[in-house]
């Protein structure tokens, strides 16, 4: 039987993907959990894993076609039998940005008519030709469609320069002084598809989802010290972060407090069986927030290596679908930038998210004393149609006395 490999969604906001890359042609044989293509989401590359085995028959897209979510891109099934026809899509291509930063960039050109020619010429470079007494009619443009740009008028200065004779100084009409040059007008940088994804999914999250707010300051002087003696016996792999100890604190919590490791639907809270805990990777592009997988029974080693090689793949663009996907609360952390505060929005089809701050040596009191403690900023945002403000400040206490009380962190 023929057995169908569809575009898969990655995220609740996810409509289509971009067939990046085949790694299987047909007639390969497939084993369930071999990497057979890599689709470009808004956010990312990943690798499609195949759920079932069987021989690649037929290839329905082409590399670089744009599928929606669900459609056929594929089919498997043995080597002999009779595979029903799937029809080619037409193939849809996305804008090119750079088509659209060019149109953008000439939306503020003037035309400009010398004798039979027409071109059109940038504010900037009208204004510089002018002072310099240079007859636009003589220079070729650079620009799209021949835009006479700032650089052109330049380039024709410095031809002048170089063509004058030796030892005779160009002379310029006297002229009053100029006023100062207004600024270059703002430059227009179009959204890129990850960009442009954020923003809708933040903006939808932020009104679609009610958000309450908790912070609570961390005594972390214990935990670090816990850490520095657990990374002296570890691997270089399993070497455990600061983010590593918040994700199993996280996972402690979680347990104890199901609400927010669950999702609001049409029926109701929705629990999740398993822990999936999204962390935050910086990438030039944008933010992406991959997930390590059902974290509850993981040991920080375990945590810690898996967390590395995540990041590794998200800037690899070597991400799995399920790392994309399956997220069920996220950890977003900017202590690595000094950042004291960091409260995060909640991801769409998720019930909270954490924000973490840098571990800083501030004041504290301890046992009726002043004391320089190494304090860590936690900011809790969840959403308050799932839980109430009493019910996050229990969590946030528990994630707060885990870390404080390190051998509940576990090894």
């Amino acid at each position: 039987m023929a057995l169908e490999v569809v575009m898969p969604q990655m995220g609740a906001d996810m409509t289509e993907g971009t067939l990046v890359r085949w790694l299987k042609e047909p007639g390969d044989t497939i084993e369930r959990g071999d990497i057979i293509a890599e689709i470009e989401t808004d956010k990312a590359t990943v690798e499609l894993e195949a759920f079932d085995a069987g021989v690649l028959r037929q290839v329905v897209d082409a590399e670089g076609d744009v599928v929606p979510v669900g459609e056929v891109i594929a089919l498997l099934g043995d080597a002999d039998e009779p595979m029903p026809e799937v029809e080619r899509r037409p193939r849809t291509e996305k804008p090119n940005p750079r088509a659209v930063a060019a149109a953008a960039a000439n939306a503020d050109a003037v035309d400009e008519t010398f004798g039979s020619r027409r071109v059109r010429v940038s504010p900037v470079a009208r204004r510089i030709a002018g002072d310099a007494g240079i007859d636009l009619a003589e220079v070729t443009g650079s620009g799209p469609d021949g835009r006479i740009l700032r650089r052109d008028v330049e380039a024709a200065i410095a031809v002048r320069e170089d063509h004058a004779p030796a030892g005779v100084p160009t002379v310029e009409p006297e002229r009053p002084a100029p006023p100062p040059p207004p600024a270059d007008p703002a430059r227009v940088e179009p959204l890129s598809r990850m960009r442009a994804a954020i923003a809708r999914n933040m903006a939808d999250a932020k009104q679609q989802q009610p958000h309450y707010y908790l912070t609570v300051d961390v005594d972390m002087t214990e935990a670090m010290s816990f850490r520095r003696h657990v990374n002296l016996v570890l691997e270089d792999a399993q070497r455990v972060s600061v983010n590593d100890l918040i994700v199993r604190a996280c996972a402690v919590a979680l347990l104890t407090h199901p609400k927010f490791n669950a999702s609001l639907t049409d029926e109701g809270i929705q629990y999740h069986q398993q822990i999936d805990i999204n962390i935050g990777v910086a990438l030039d592009e944008g933010l992406i927030a991959p997930a390590l997988l059902d974290v509850a029974p993981k040991g920080l080693p375990q945590i810690a290596e898996e967390s590395k090689a995540l990041v590794e793949r998200a800037r690899a663009g070597k991400l799995r679908a399920e790392e994309y996907s399956s997220g069920t609360f996220t950890i977003t952390n900017l202590g690595a930038y000094g950042i004291d505060v960091l409260v995060g929005i909640i991801n769409a089809g998720q019930a909270a998210i954490l924000g973490a701050g840098s571990v800083t040596e501030r004041p504290a009191v301890v046992d009726g004393e002043v004391a320089v403690r190494q304090l860590m900023t936690l900011a809790l945002s969840a959403d308050h149609r799932v839980s109430d403000g009493a019910e996050g400040a229990r969590f946030l206490k528990e994630i707060q006395t885990v870390l404080e009380n390190p051998t509940r962190l576990g090894t």
